[in-house]
């Protein structure tokens, strides 16, 4: 191992060493419980995601492109307010989060939730899949899923460490600025970093069974995914959203 390699680690070593080791989620009927290791607050995230959020919305606003249509927009609303009280099953601090739920006009197969609840489902996922109440709950679980557990958080706390470890260098190797704002991150790592394999199925897992106590079919999930997994339907979403990865 070479002498800037040597030095990544160690430094990467010390700030993991720094780490909190927590459990954001009771482990529910389906038995989610991984301990995860964060390096950020949850109070951090959940500012700069609001901060992403709101610029993303008002971008939307400015194209035109924020709900559009009324009947989608209560439609997925009133999805998204059946699934909030299901949440206490994994967080008992979860239903009193700042939930918001909006829906953006693009063609693109999508839907995510941001840190501390900050949802948005795409019309292509709507039109394209034709999607039920029962389908699209799947989905919006899902994506709810990632949030309780902090996935966005947990994704950011390792590449703090990296970071950290590349502007140790960079102070000995003259390695230039690789950083990039908070709130930029955030959105960033939620919408288009794809999640590790056990992300995915926690979320999987986790938004079967809030689907399932707010009263719609869980077996939906299946016919969701088949839906997506069809190759026109591949090309136009991103990876992140395809369960298991």
């Amino acid at each position: 191992m070479n002498r800037k390699m040597i030095i990544v680690a160690a430094l990467a070593a010390a700030f993991t060493a720094g780490c909190e080791t927590v459990d954001t989620t009771k482990a529910g009927a389906v038995g989610v419980e991984r301990h995860q290791r964060m390096a950020l607050s949850s109070q951090e995230v959940n500012a700069e995601a609001q901060k992403a959020y709101a610029q993303m919305m008002a971008d939307a606003q400015k194209k035109g492109a924020l709900d559009k249509d009324p009947a989608q927009v209560a439609r997925v609303k009133g999805i998204v307010n059946r699934l909030i009280p299901q949440t206490a099953a994994f967080r008992e601090d979860a239903p009193k989060w700042a939930w918001e739920a909006h829906v953006l006009t693009t063609d693109e197969v999508n839907a995510w939730c941001m840190p501390g609840g900050k949802v948005a489902v795409y019309t292509g996922l709507i039109n394209k899949l034709q999607v039920t109440d029962d389908e699209l709950a799947a989905v919006m679980g899902h994506e709810m899923g990632h949030a309780l557990r902090e996935h966005t958080r947990e994704q950011m706390s390792q590449q703090a460490i990296t970071q950290t470890a590349i502007g140790g260098l960079g102070a000995l190797f003259g390695i230039g600025d690789l950083g990039q704002s908070a709130a930029g991150m955030v959105a960033n790592v939620t919408m288009q970093l794809p999640k590790s394999r056990g992300m995915e199925t926690e979320a999987d897992r986790i938004g079967v069974e809030l689907a399932a106590r707010a009263g719609y079919n869980p077996q939906a999930a299946i016919a969701l995914w088949q839906k997506m997994e069809k190759p026109a339907e591949r090309r136009s979403r991103r990876r992140p959203a395809e369960p298991g990865r």
